[in-house]
C-alpha cells in the first residue's frame, strides 16, 4: 500500500503482554489501524476481541503475509527479535522493533545489513528520546548553550525485581540475554545520554551483581509487573542475570559517564534521571517528573522550566500536544516515536531520523557486549 498521511498507514502487532498493547494504544491515539494481532495461538483470538482487532494469528509469519499490514511492531521476547525482524524485512515490510535489538551483535549485523538493502523503514524503540525535555537537550548540547561537555552522571532504578517471587521471562539468559538489568534498561539510559550528546559511547568499565542468587518461578504463565499472589505455587531456581550494575562510560565527544542501574531499587518504579555538566551551565532531568528542567550555574540563580513555556526552550517543536500542566509522559512518548517513524515511512523519507535506528540497536548490543566483557575481566573494554 503506497500511503501518502500517517492516517493510511496499517499496523499489525507481533506480542500482547506488557508493551504490546502500549503500541497499540499510541497508534490508536495516532489514526493509525492495528489490523492485526500475533501470539500464542491459545491466547491472540481471545486478545484480538478484547482489543477489536480484525485479524489474529498463532504466527507471526502468518501475520508477514497478510495484504492489510503495512508496519510491524514486534514486541516479543528478545530472542524472537532477529529472526522475526529479518522475514519482516523479507517480506517488504516496515519494522518497528523493540529493545535490545537482537540477542548479539552477530544477529544485529544481520538485521543492520538487510535494513539497509531494503526500501522500507527500520526502527528500534528506544522510546525515551521522544519525552520533549530530551529533545530540548539534544538541541541545547548541538546549539552550544550547554558548553563543552565534561561529564554525565545518572541512573535508571525499578523495583518490580526486588522480591524473589519476582519473575519474569527476562530473568533468564535464554529468553532474555545474558545481561539483564543493563540490556533492559539500561540500553535505555545510555542511548537517550548518547542522543542528547550526539556521540556514541566508546570504552566501558562495568561492574554487575545479583542480589538473588536464587529466586522462586512461579509454576505457570506470569505477566510483566504482576504482583505476588498466595496461592502460587514456586520451584526455585539460579538467578544467571544481574539484578543491579555500576557502569563507568566514556563518550566519543571526551565526555565521561557513570551509570548505575538496579531492578531492586525498593520504591522507585521507573526512574530514568541523569545530569549533564558542560563547562558553560548543566541541567538535570528525571522521567519521574516529565515536565520539568532543571539548569545549574556557578554564579547565577540556578533555574527551574516547565515543558511548553518559553524558558524550556523549542527543541521539542512538533512532539508535544498538550499546554503545560496538562503532564505529557511515558506513554505519549510511545505515540510521538510512532509520529516519527510513521511520518517517515508517509514522507518516504530515510534520512537523519530522530528515531533509534537498526544501526543505533546494533551499537547498544555491541555496548552491552562490551559491558559484559569488561565485568568479566575487570578492565576498561573498547566498544
Amino acid at each position: 500500500m503506497k500511503a501518502t498521511s500517517v492516517s493510511q498507514l496499517r499496523a499489525g502487532i507481533i506480542g500482547t503482554g506488557f508493551i504490546g498493547p502500549v503500541h497499540l494504544e499510541a497508534l490508536r491515539r495516532l489514526g493509525v489501524r492495528v489490523m492485526a494481532l500475533c501470539d500464542l495461538p491459545e491466547r491472540v483470538r481471545a486478545a484480538a476481541d478484547r482489543f477489536g482487532i480484525p485479524e489474529a494469528f498463532g504466527d507471526y509469519r502468518q501475520l508477514l503475509r497478510s495484504p492489510a499490514v503495512d508496519v510491524v511492531h514486534i514486541a516479543s521476547p528478545n530472542r524472537l527479535h532477529c529472526p522475526m525482524a529479518l522475514a519482516a524485512l523479507q517480506a517488504g515490510k516496515h519494522v518497528i522493533c523493540e529493545k535490545p535489538l537482537a540477542m548479539n551483535t552477530r544477529e544485529t549485523a544481520r538485521i543492520v545489513r538487510q535494513a539497509r538493502a531494503g526500501g522500507t523503514v527500520f526502527a528500534v524503540n528506544y522510546n525515551a528520546r521522544f519525552y520533549p525535555a530530551v529533545l530540548q537537550l539534544r538541541q541545547m548540547v548541538a546549539r552550544g548553550e550547554l558548553g563543552r561537555i565534561i561529564h554525565v552522571n545518572g541512573s535508571y532504578m525499578q523495583d518490580w525485581l526486588f522480591k524473589e517471587t519476582d519473575y519474569n521471562w527476562r530473568l533468564l539468559p535464554a529468553e532474555g540475554g545474558r545481561l539483564r538489568a543493563v540490556a533492559d534498561i539500561g540500553t535505555h539510559w545510555m542511548d537517550t545520554v548518547s542522543f542528547i550528546l550526539g556521540a556514541r559511547i566508546t570504552a566501558v568499565f562495568a561492574d554487575l551483581h545479583t542480589w538473588h542468587r536464587r529466586r522462586k518461578r512461579p509454576l505457570g504463565e506470569v505477566q510483566t509487573f504482576a504482583r505476588e499472589d498466595a496461592r502460587v505455587k514456586y520451584s526455585s531456581y539460579p538467578v544467571k542475570t544481574e539484578d543491579f550494575a555500576s557502569v563507568l562510560l566514556v563518550f566519543a565527544n571526551g565526555a565521561q559517564g557513570n551509570l548505575g542501574v538496579s531492578q531492586v531499587a525498593a520504591g522507585r518504579k521507573n526512574c530514568l534521571r541523569f545530569e549533564i555538566y558542560g563547562s558553560k551551565k548543566s541541567a538535570w532531568w528525571c522521567s519521574e517528573e516529565p515536565e520539568t528542567l532543571r539548569f545549574g550555574q556557578r554564579d547565577g540563580p540556578n533555574e527551574v522550566a516547565v515543558r511548553a513555556t518559553p524558558a524550556f526552550g523549542d527543541g521539542a517543536a512538533g512532539f508535544m500536544d498538550y499546554p503545560p500542566g496538562h503532564v505529557e509522559g511515558f506513554p505519549d512518548t510511545f505515540k510521538m516515536l510512532f509520529r516519527s517513524v510513521y511520518g517517515a515511512i508517509a514522507a518516504g523519507s530515510r534520512s537523519q531520523p530522530l528515531f533509534a535506528t537498526a544501526e543505533d540497536g546494533h551499537q547498544e548490543v555491541a555496548v552491552c557486549e562490551a559491558v559484559l566483557r569488561s565485568h568479566r575481566t575487570r578492565r576498561w573494554v573498547t566498544v
